[in-house]
């Protein structure tokens, strides 16, 4: 089927084009209408103070600047100078109620007042974008950090999960029960590797693109215990205690993700605290957020460490984490800082003044600016 063009906008439509200059959305019609409402209402209150009518156009043309600032495109703000202009004419200009259009310098308030929504929404628009364009460029930069950690945390293990298999079938019966056996707990190990990387992957996928950060109100001694467990089976030689307050304490979360910000944070003690025997996870309320703290009694953080330990690498440049460069933290880490930012909320790392590690990270107990799904309205 044909479809018309734009001229000079090679592949785009018509009709995508104008609806991208002319959203329509309720919230811009109600924010437009709203305001237009209080430029009435005001122009009247002041109409019981002074009965000139000198601050009316002033009011509308502030009304129009408002409107094309706070709505998406042209729609509103030039819809805005119409029901403006034919406002005044009609309802504040003598003869009252009646459209007199002969009124001396008519068209050039109609004229400034669609200026006025041209320029205000062309700003508007422009900055919006660039601030889309800047967000984006910002989110590609982080995708392409993590990619680029992945891979690397990726193709070690696979490697030697191929070197063991292969050593394994080429040897045969030959092979010393002793090294067969530790070739394939090898193997197990560098599996449990890749599926905890995986799963870091999908923990970022639920929160980024078209997925919605679901929020749901959870026990937060609950997922304190199921990460625990989760942890102990894979370590079950490693002491985890919890620590919750008494009262029952009501957290709005992802309970999934969180669970996965605690076990990163406890294999990472597990991993890379050396020296580690011992995690202790505990909750607190301070204030209108809950505080969760992840301890170890391990070797502690590294001091050149802590600056970048959020993001992707937290090893200086020609560095890495490991002797075999497998274990890289970064990962899990900046996951972790995802999906806690996500929430609304703060993380940060420090050691211990009796040794080890400590990470905490807060979630606010109200709505914030990143839910988007329903509010608690028994709050």
């Amino acid at each position: 089927m044909k479809r018309n063009f734009e001229p000079g906008r090679r592949g785009v439509p018509v009709k995508k084009r104008l609806q991208q200059v002319f959203p329509f959305c309720w919230r811009d019609f109600l924010v437009c209408a709203g305001i237009l409402a209080c430029a009435m209402l005001l122009c009247h209150l002041l109409r019981m103070i002074d009965e000139s009518d000198v601050f009316v156009a002033l009011i509308f043309e502030l009304a129009v600047v408002l409107v094309s600032r706070f709505t998406d495109g042209y729609l509103f703000g030039l819809l805005a100078s119409v029901l403006g202009v034919v406002g005044v004419n009609y309802i504040f200009t003598y003869p009252y109620y009646e459209l007199d259009f002969t009124i001396s310098g008519y068209p050039l308030t109609f004229l400034v007042m669609l200026a006025v929504s041209v320029s205000v929404s062309t700003l508007t628009t422009q900055i919006k974008r660039q601030e889309q364009l800047r967000a984006e460029a910002e989110k590609e930069k982080a995708r392409s950090n993590l990619l680029r950690a992945v891979s690397h945390d990726i193709r070690t293990p696979l490697t030697s999960i191929a070197g063991c298999i292969t050593t394994l079938i080429d040897s045969g019966d030959s092979l010393p029960d002793q090294t067969r056996a530790e070739l394939l707990t090898n193997v197990r190990a560098e599996a449990d590797w890749l599926i905890g990387v995986v799963e870091n992957l999908l923990s970022v996928t639920r929160i980024s693109g078209d997925s919605r950060l679901r929020k749901e109100l959870e026990a937060g001694e609950e997922v304190l215990s199921a990460a625990a467990m989760k942890l102990q089976k894979v370590y079950p030689q490693l002491q985890v205690t919890v620590c919750a307050p008494q009262e029952l304490l009501m957290i709005p979360m992802d309970a999934i993700l969180i669970q996965q910000v605690l076990i990163n944070l406890m294999e990472n003690a597990a991993r890379h605290g050396g020296t580690t025997t011992r995690v202790e996870l505990s909750l607190r309320l301070e204030e209108r957020f809950a505080v969760f703290e992840v301890a170890d009694d391990g070797q502690g953080i590294p001091r050149e460490l802590l600056p970048r330990l959020f993001t992707s690498d937290p090893h200086p440049h020609g560095q890495s984490g490991e002797a075999d460069g497998k274990r890289n933290m970064g990962i899990g880490l900046s996951v972790c800082m995802t999906i806690v930012q996500a929430h609304g909320g703060t993380m940060q790392a420090e050691n211990r003044a009796q040794g080890g590690a400590l990470f905490r990270f807060t979630l606010p107990l109200e709505g914030n600016r990143h839910d988007d799904e329903r509010k608690n309205p028994d709050r």
